[in-house]
């Protein structure tokens, strides 16, 4: 951590805001549904899984709703979204992995000051809830100490961290209060819900998505995340100037996120290529790992362009 660590922690009135959303904002097209990444990296298939369609509605209204781990509205929602929004092909797994006494109790008591669920139904004032700060979203977060380690370094930035792992919420709130990191907000859904339903256009100052699961069987590559379509839509978020950072291990997912940021219109390749990894991103220990498997790691850096 920097010595910008000990910056006061946030007070309770600069927890999450939203307000309505304006209805005639036309959508975006978007067919897969990329979500809050990389804490399901790797995870291989789950055959047959969320690639047919639509159960018939008897069907759907008889399927038993998710447990709610903070049943009294103290952590985040097992299904935020719930039956607002269509299902869609995802590019992310839950895991209901074992949350720890410590991350329980991290969530109880900071998720009602700094985090927020993602039910799709309000618009967030990022000004309001970062206190005047420009916003880099960071889809998928794992346990949460890089995020931590770049809220640390840049202050004046906030992080809209979004990821569906309870556990990793739950460290990196730990790490933010134990730290006295005022800038960072933990998103707890489907980032396509968040992207589309909850942030205006223009108003993120870069999207993050380090190691997404790569979904390395080719008849799973229409669940991974960087896809033209997705592009189409956070591009609309993003204001002119943002920078958009992509990180894997993966070697062909590599080449499909430059091809497809390559083709994207609004964005603009910093390098010729591939980038040096830079300062900001911290060396991971998930990086360490892939690094000792021999893979080699990619970094990507576009810049969208004015309007």
């Amino acid at each position: 951590m920097s010595e910008n660590s000990a910056a006061p922690a946030p007070t309770p009135e600069s927890g999450p805001a939203a307000q309505p959303g304006p209805a005639a904002e036309p959508r975006p097209a978007f067919t897969p549904a990329p979500a809050c990444g990389p804490d399901a990296a790797h995870t291989g298939e789950r055959p047959g899984q969320d690639d047919a369609a639509p159960a018939p509605a008897h069907q759907q209204a008889s399927r038993p709703a998710p447990k709610p781990m903070f049943p009294d509205g103290t952590g985040p929602a097992a299904d935020p979204a719930g039956s607002h929004h269509e299902r869609r092909i995802r590019s992310f797994q839950p895991r209901r992995s074992r949350v720890s006494p410590g991350q329980a109790d991290a969530l109880r008591r900071l998720w009602p000051q700094w985090g927020l669920d993602i039910d799709g139904l309000s618009r967030i004032d990022l000004d309001k809830l970062f206190e005047g700060r420009p916003v880099v979203l960071e889809i998928g977060f794992g346990m949460g100490e890089a995020t931590a380690q770049m809220a640390a370094a840049d202050p004046d930035t906030g992080i809209l961290a979004c990821d569906v792992h309870t556990p990793g919420q739950g460290n990196l709130l730990g790490l933010a209060e134990r730290n006295g990191l005022s800038n960072i907000r933990v998103a707890n859904g489907d980032a396509i819900i968040l992207l589309r339903e909850m942030l205006a256009p223009a108003s993120l100052a870069g999207l993050r998505v380090y190691f997404p699961d790569p979904w390395p069987k080719k008849r799973h590559h229409k669940r991974r995340l960087i896809q033209p379509e997705f592009l189409s839509l956070v591009t609309t978020r993003l204001a002119p100037g943002a920078l958009v950072h992509c990180a894997t291990d993966w070697e062909p997912y590599a080449e499909q996120m430059l091809d497809v940021l390559s083709a994207e219109p609004t964005l603009a390749n910093e390098h010729s290529g591939y980038a040096p990894r830079p300062d900001f991103r911290p060396f991971t220990k998930f990086e360490g790992q892939g690094l000792d498997k021999g893979h080699v790691v990619h970094d990507l850096l576009f810049r969208r362009l004015p309007a």
